[in-house]
Parts: C-alpha cells; sequence; structure tokens
C-alpha cells in the first residue's frame, strides 16, 4: 500500500511539473488577447503574436490548450484540428527550440516575408508555417500534401502550393487580398 501511495504522489508531482511547461509559440499568430484560432484569421481587432515568443503552457482544456504569453492566459482553441489529438495538437503551436534560432539563418527576404506573416515564393513548408501558421487539419489531413488551404478570414481563402521537394512555387488568391497574403 505505502508503495501505491508512494507511486501515485510521483504521478502528481509528475502531472503538476508537465502542467507548467516552457515553450515558444511555433508561428506568427493572431490573438484577440484571450483567444488564439488555429483558423488564425486576420480580423479586425486582432494583434499578432509572433514566432519565437516565450509561453509557459499550464494545461489543457476543452479543446483548448492554456497557456500564458507576454504575462497574459490565453487559449489556443483547437477550432478546426479536431481531427488531431489535443496533445498532438499543442505540439504542433508549443516548441522546445526558438524558432527565431532559425529565422535568423533564412535569406533577408524570407525573414522579411514571415515577419509580416506573408508568403513568398521558395519557402519552405517550416518558413509557410512559421509565416502563416499551421493549415487547420480537417481541410489539410497531410502535411505532405503538395496544397495547404488557408483562410484570412471567414470569407477568403488562399492555397500554397508545393513542389515535390516542399517549396512554395506558387500562392493562389483572390486578387482582392493578395497584398495581405503574399509578399511579391
Amino acid at each position: 500500500m505505502k508503495h501505491f501511495m508512494m507511486l501515485c504522489l510521483a504521478a502528481l508531482a509528475t502531472a503538476g511539473a508537465a502542467a507548467q511547461t516552457p515553450g515558444f509559440l511555433c508561428c506568427n499568430m493572431r490573438t484577440d488577447g484571450a483567444w488564439i484560432s488555429d483558423i488564425n484569421y486576420l480580423d479586425p481587432g486582432k494583434t499578432m503574436i509572433p514566432a519565437g515568443t516565450p509561453l509557459t503552457m499550464n494545461g489543457f482544456g476543452k479543446n483548448r490548450v492554456h497557456v500564458v504569453i507576454n504575462g497574459r492566459k490565453q487559449d489556443i482553441g483547437n477550432d478546426y484540428s479536431r481531427s488531431l489529438s489535443l496533445d498532438a495538437f499543442a505540439k504542433r503551436y508549443i516548441v522546445d527550440q526558438d524558432p527565431l534560432e532559425r529565422l535568423r539563418t533564412y535569406p533577408k527576404r524570407i525573414q522579411d516575408a514571415i515577419g509580416s506573416a506573408r508568403l513568398t515564393k521558395g519557402m519552405t513548408r517550416e518558413q509557410v508555417i512559421m509565416a502563416v501558421g499551421y493549415p487547420v487539419s480537417d481541410e489539410n489531413p497531410s502535411l505532405e500534401s503538395t496544397t495547404w488551404r488557408y483562410w484570412l478570414n471567414s470569407f477568403s481563402e488562399f492555397d500554397a502550393i508545393f513542389d515535390d521537394n516542399g517549396i512554395l512555387v506558387k500562392v493562389e488568391s483572390e486578387v482582392g487580398i493578395r497584398p495581405q497574403v503574399v509578399v511579391e
């Protein structure tokens, strides 16, 4: 019985430690101040939290990951990627390695595109993710696909199209939103 109680206490201590996990935001994400949706809409009133921003994960809720970013509690919402487990979802957005270390090694035009949350030809899949986030898994079940579908807002979509080597060769979008999505 004593051994069982010690195992239970160890499990509780481990769960408590896991609930306070430091990391970094994988990619540019937009927030209303409390909610960061995986769809990453560019809506009025939202602000961008840059890739590489330090954060602490504080646990899970229903379809959400609780984090603290810049001293503010926020939730990263699994709104459109429910085909992923919440743990797999969290691992997409909360990374151990600071993405800024990689970002600094990219050509300046790629760095500038990522910094402005837009795409430019020649980006790798990793760079596209840093710039505009992951494509939602409900519409993009495989990250190996040559086309990733994104939404700028509820009414405007765009597609990132990759070659067989995973290099961005084209962005298809409506003419009116192109300047908000692409750096030519």
